[in-house]
Parts: structure tokens; C-alpha cells; sequence
């Protein structure tokens, strides 16, 4: 069994310091009349939220300016976490708890960040990524333009290689607080799991088709039970 967390607003809050810090690179790089609200980001692919914010304000998309972007961010993000407090979402890390003890499970992050800036997030929370040993990041879609629909099949790849070619795909759970989540999951034959947490309600998230919708992860029976018996 694979089960896969998104980790913004599903393990994590960080109030913004995301947006926050590709708005600082972009000011960095492009001048202070650059503005990181013009752009959407909830359940994105920051590959493609950096090339919006180039758009959005008025400048061309180039291979470089992407990789400038990239990197400015990794810099000026730990100077915005290290701000927060508290970013561990309800039930999060005895969920977590109980899941790294399941012999059955596999775990991993599939989720819009990218590798070296995910990471962070998690550490600033006080989540020790180790035990994520199958992570799709948002950069590893094989496909031009990337789409987040692309990552559970990356996951599903890996997974076939490394343990099992006949894993067959609704053992995977997509877990994820957004519309995207719900349909990068369903896409792929994945079961899903609908957080509340993030700035989506369970009425959208059900009608999204998720097969179950929880408000957060602090009933920790209830949820790790719905995971590992699957209907």
C-alpha cells in the first residue's frame, strides 16, 4: 500500500512564507514593483507558479530567469519559516506515528514544491522526512507543459519497479487539501483523501470526487483505519 501527502495546508501550514519568498527572489531578481499575489498557488506546481509570476509581471519566460527564480527562493525561504511557529497541521504527526509502524505501508510526498524547498518546509515543522522514501516532486513530471495529474503515474512507475510490476493503482492514496489533489488522484486510478485544512471546504472536495472528506487528521483511529481497509 502507497499513500502519498501533499504537504502544504495537508501536513503543514506556513501562513504564506512560500509566496512570500518567491515574492523577495522576484524582487531580487526583477526589481520592487514586483508583486507575488497576482499569481494563483494553491495546489500547483511551483514550476509553473515561477512561470507565471514571470508572466505576471510583465516579463518574458526564459530557461534562466526560471532557474534564477528556483534558486533565489531556496535562499530566501528559511529566513520566512524560521518566523512561524506551530506549522504542524491537527493529527499530523500521530498519524504519521502510526502509519511508519505499518509493515504494509509505504510513504511519500507527492506535491506541487520543489525537492530542495519541500524539505525545508518539513524540517521547519518538525517533520522528519526520512521515513517519505517514494516522493514524486513537482518537477518530475515526464511531460511538457508538467501537470500535477502526471505524478501519481511517476509514483505508480517507481513503486512497480522498485517492488511490485503488478501493483495495481487504487492501492495508492492521494491525500491533499485541494480540487487538485482530487483530480491528480482520480486521473490515475488512485483513491483520495480530502483534507479541509487548506483554504477548500469539504462540500468542494466532495463534489471534486474524493472518496472520503475528513475536516483535518486529528481523528487518528478513524482515518488510519479508512487508509489501510480499503472498501
Amino acid at each position: 500500500m502507497l499513500i502519498l501527502f501533499d504537504i502544504d495546508l495537508t501536513l503543514i501550514k506556513t501562513a504564506g512564507a512560500g509566496m512570500k519568498a518567491m515574492g523577495d527572489a522576484g524582487r531580487e531578481l526583477f526589481g520592487p514593483a514586483f508583486d507575488e499575489k497576482r499569481t494563483a498557488y494553491a495546489g500547483r506546481l511551483d514550476p509553473l507558479i515561477i512561470r507565471d509570476l514571470i508572466r505576471d509581471n510583465g516579463f518574458e519566460i526564459t530557461p534562466e530567469r526560471c532557474a534564477a527564480m528556483r534558486a533565489g527562493y531556496a535562499r530566501h525561504l528559511p529566513a520566512r519559516l524560521a518566523s512561524l511557529e506551530s506549522l504542524t497541521l491537527p493529527g499530523v504527526p500521530e498519524l504519521l506515528s502510526r502509519l511508519r509502524q505499518a509493515p504494509q505501508v509505504t510513504l511519500g510526498v507527492l506535491t506541487g514544491n520543489f525537492e530542495e524547498t519541500g524539505r525545508m518546509k518539513l524540517a521547519a515543522a518538525g517533520i522528519d522526512s526520512t521515513p517519505f522514501v517514494l516522493n514524486v516532486w513537482g518537477d518530475q513530471s515526464p511531460h511538457e507543459p508538467p501537470a500535477r495529474e502526471h505524478l501519481p503515474a511517476v509514483a505508480l512507475e517507481r513503486y512497480r519497479c522498485d517492488h511490485d510490476p503488478t501493483f495495481a493503482a487504487d492501492r495508492v492514496t492521494v491525500i491533499g487539501d485541494t480540487v487538485h489533489d482530487v483530480s491528480c488522484g482520480l486521473a490515475n486510478g488512485c483513491r483520495v483523501l480530502g483534507v479541509a485544512t487548506g483554504y477548500t471546504d469539504m462540500s468542494t472536495l466532495q463534489r471534486a470526487g474524493a472518496h472520503r472528506v475528513v475536516p483535518d487528521l486529528s481523528d487518528t483511529d478513524d482515518v488510519y483505519h479508512w487508509l489501510l481497509h480499503r472498501a
